[in-house]
């Protein structure tokens, strides 16, 4: 099987009508989308996922932001698709993206970063089973590969 990565557009994305225009920039990598959905988080489940920032001063100003609307969440597979992903993505802080990353292009602000992806392949098997039962994510052969 072929590494998977979670992503996490975050509410803003949805709010600014950028769904479709992030997922162009994934499929223009030539990354495989498994599984797409959108959802609401709870609180329970962003301090399962946020467990290693709870206690910070800033965290509940990401409770509500993570909560402020729905989230699409992305499964997406390939060759090193956790820092391929990483590297669209950009800098957690939107000032030091370097130019052409999502972060970079559609946020100016770290409190509203557009998009959460994994750290590591091991990291994305946890998120993934956090955000998706099995039978959400799909298994198929591409016919035409660019």
């Amino acid at each position: 099987m072929a590494e998977r990565s979670l992503l996490l557009l975050k509410p803003d994305v949805i709010h600014r009508s950028l769904v479709g225009t992030i997922i162009a920039r994934i499929e223009a990598r030539n990354f495989k989308i498994v599984a797409l959905k959108m959802f609401d988080l709870t609180r329970e489940t962003l301090d399962e996922h946020y467990a290693h920032i709870v206690a910070k001063h800033f965290y509940p100003e990401i409770v509500s932001y993570m909560t402020m609307g729905p989230v699409v969440g992305i499964i997406v597979e390939g060759k090193d698709v956790v820092a391929g992903m990483r590297q669209l993505c950009g800098a957690t802080n939107p000032a030091a993206a370097e130019m052409g990353t999502l972060r970079a292009d559609y946020s100016n602000n770290i409190g509203f970063n557009i998009i959460h992806g994994s750290d590591t392949p091991e990291n994305a098997e946890i998120e993934i089973l956090r955000f998706f039962d099995a039978d959400e994510v799909c298994s198929y052969e591409r016919k035409i590969i660019a």
